[in-house]
């Protein structure tokens, strides 16, 4: 493996915004600092003077494979996912079969390893084929992932959330809940995670009063993480079917609010791609992976958050939840880095998605901030053509 050494760059992360080099080396961060002596086993980068940032993590995506690989495969969504920054990618359970058992993680895990592209963690549903009524085997699941959820789905069965909740605790894994309706599901939890413990994640949220109730349960002391897409703080008040909703102005603007003042600790894509026919006959989600950062900072921008703060929503902070080696542009930690120009305005075009899902009701949207190279262990798996 080729030395590579990114020269003439800003650096950001959410703990540092300075200018230099970067040097990796066997697929690591070497050094951080003005370099001039190099070996000729070096590839080096002229950064132009873009930004150079930790690449993105994704706490919430949707692949599609097994089961659904007419909407997106795990060859297509890692594809998309580099061409936005992305080089870890938490896949939902919700797949056909559901990944509830060692066979079917297995075939998501073994087929990631060949296709040799982002790092996938493959989320194992809390419930039996998602019907929230039997907990799935735990202890045999905890060998591929410490990520549970039904997400798609929401577990009514008050029962089966605080014994999900209770084991976590016990078994150190985290919960991620799917809250629909949001407000409800989300108060029942954070009253369940008082009252027993665990470790409690709270997907996609996307009201004013759930962010009310965020604050309320954190300035208590009481310990999850939460958090929003990239559309949720993107638009308003627009009639697309997503789920949760495209909501008003006022529960954007506490979302915004919510993310500045440090009550929203991730920015998770919720990629949900569907076929064209799926779509229209009523199936929610969208298809944002390849301009979810895009999107983010555009809005990011307009309200003065700094790209520190974004960094740590997009990065940092999913490294610190997932235990990741990543996150920072640091000495020691893992070569995972997206290139970004922050001044290059384009166009949303949905039909140059590597996504097989093309279901995104911004095209033709003008958005800011271009990807330009994404490296996953010291290796290019995507440059902006």
């Amino acid at each position: 493996m080729k030395n590579i050494l990114i020269k003439n760059v800003n650096i950001v992360d959410a703990k540092k915004n300075i200018c230099g080099d970067v040097l990796i080396k066997d697929g690591k961060i070497y050094s951080i600092k003005n370099i001039e002596n190099i070996d000729e086993n070096t590839k080096i980068i002229d950064g132009k003077g873009f930004t150079l940032l930790p690449s993105f993590i994704d706490m919430h995506t949707h692949l599609r494979d097994p089961g659904y690989t007419q909407k997106e495969d795990l060859e297509t969504g890692q594809k998309a996912a580099l061409k936005g920054g992305y080089t870890t990618l938490c896949a939902m359970a919700n797949t056909d079969p559901v990944c509830d058992n060692k066979e079917t993680i297995e075939y998501v895990l073994n087929k990631a390893k060949e296709l040799d592209l982002c790092n996938i963690i493959q989320i194992c549903a809390v419930t039996k084929n998602l019907e929230g009524k039997e907990i799935v085997n735990i202890d045999e699941m905890l060998s591929y992932t410490k990520l549970f959820s039904d997400d798609g789905k929401t577990i009514f069965d008050e029962d089966i959330m605080k014994k999900a909740l209770a084991f976590s605790k016990d078994l150190d894994f985290k919960v991620l809940t799917h809250c629909q309706p949001e407000f409800k599901i989300v108060d029942r939890d954070l009253s369940l995670l008082e009252e027993v413990g665990g470790n409690l994640h709270i997907c996609h949220i996307s009201l004013k009063k759930t962010v009310e109730r965020i604050k309320e349960a954190k300035n208590k002391g009481l310990k999850f993480t939460c958090e929003v897409t990239p559309h949720h703080i993107f638009k308003s008040d627009i009639e697309y079917k997503v789920n949760p909703s495209f909501r008003k102005k006022e529960d954007v603007s506490a979302l915004i609010e919510g993310i500045k003042e440090g009550y929203i600790d991730v920015i998770g894509t919720d990629h949900a791609p569907h076929t064209k026919e799926d779509k229209e006959n009523g199936s929610p989600g969208i298809s944002l992976i390849e301009a979810a950062f895009s999107m983010v900072y555009k809005v990011f921008e307009e309200n003065n958050i700094s790209l520190n703060k974004l960094s740590q929503l997009m990065s940092y902070n999913p490294a610190q939840i997932l235990n990741l080696n990543e996150g920072l542009i640091q000495e020691g930690y893992e070569a995972n880095l997206v290139l970004v120009d922050l001044q290059e305005e384009y166009k949303i075009e949905t039909k140059k998605f590597i996504s097989k899902g093309k279901n995104n009701p911004f095209d033709e949207e003008l958005v800011k901030g271009k990807v330009k190279l994404t490296i996953k262990n010291g290796k290019i798996l995507h440059k902006d053509q």
